[in-house]
């Protein structure tokens, strides 16, 4: 019996060998960082604390090159997904978005195209340049949600609301593209009981994708200094293990797992210290799973 879904297996399967990612920096930013609907960004945010290979700067087609070389040397990969990262990478006017996003059309080993972005920053024009890469690749549109809660999303002055993601998320709906979430456990004010919500919710909408990270506090945020002024509970890792194991037991075993935990720039990581053991984060969560006799979906009720 399989854990969980795989992203891994799933591109695997569908094209016949290894398929990467690569991270590609387009040089965007974000309506919460310039003004538009805030300035600061999310409390939680810094963009330096992303891998190495997710912090390449310049020009693309290098990037891709750089990122190609280094995937198949320390993976073995032959087929690439590109995947723009940092900031909001649907926030530029189409013509703009369609000059980066075609670069990939140069490279015929690229067969996906992953584009991260907030639920603020889309709108018809924009999911329409997105659906039309779909006859040449696979297309996944990658929303933040860190949480469901309007509460919490205010608190971590994310600017936008739970009904925002939902009008993009069915907007995008209507297209032919893979939509995943960003969640993120263990965020201040929540509880069991509100994650365990967001992860009915998620269930609910019959998401593509899927990915969970843990609260992790990166140096010179505005989180930082919040915890450094009046400390708040982090997640143990034992804890959140637990949490993520009970969050796949209740979204649809169809959805795919693209990521388990996340990892920080240990120069950046303030807390929790395990966060960047991530064989060892995810090799609990698999003995959680095993140890309950459960698995993905194992809770799951369909609406």
């Amino acid at each position: 019996m399989s854990l969980y879904r795989k992203f891994s297996v799933y591109l695997r399967e569908k094209f016949g060998c290894r398929v990467h990612r690569l991270c590609l920096d387009a040089g965007f930013t974000c309506p919460n960082r310039d003004g538009t609907v805030g300035y600061g960004g999310c409390h939680f945010c810094d963009n330096r604390a992303f891998s190495l290979s997710a912090r390449m700067t310049g020009d693309l087609r290098q990037q891709i090159l750089k990122s190609m070389e280094y995937n198949r040397k320390k993976y073995k990969a032959r087929k690439f997904l590109a995947y723009f990262q940092p900031f909001s990478n649907t926030y530029a006017p189409v013509k703009v978005l369609r000059e980066k996003y075609d670069v990939i059309r140069e490279f015929p080993e690229i067969v996906g195209l992953a584009v991260g972005t907030r639920p603020d920053c889309l709108d018809e024009e924009k999911i329409d340049l997105l659906a039309s890469y779909t006859p040449d690749y696979e297309v996944w549109l990658e929303l933040g949600l860190p949480s469901i809660h309007d509460r919490t999303l205010f608190l971590m002055n994310r600017n936008h609301s739970y009904a925002d993601f939902l009008k993009a998320y069915w907007l995008a709906r209507k297209r032919p593209l893979k939509i995943a979430a960003h969640v993120i456990l263990g965020l201040p004010g929540e509880g069991e009981k509100e994650m365990r919500e967001t992860a009915r919710e998620c269930g609910n909408l019959g998401l593509d994708g899927l990915k969970i990270h843990p609260l992790f506090i990166i140096k010179g945020t505005v989180l930082e200094k919040d915890f450094q002024q009046k400390p708040f509970p982090i997640l143990t890792l034992s804890t959140y293990i637990q949490l993520t194991a009970e969050f796949l037991e209740l979204i649809s075993p169809e959805t795919i797992i693209m990521r388990l935990t996340g990892e920080c720039r240990p120069e950046l990581l303030v807390a929790p210290s395990w966060v960047n053991r991530k064989n060892e984060v995810i090799a609990g969560i698999e003995k959680w799973l095993q140890e309950h006799n459960s698995c993905q979906g194992n809770k799951f009720q369909a609406k």
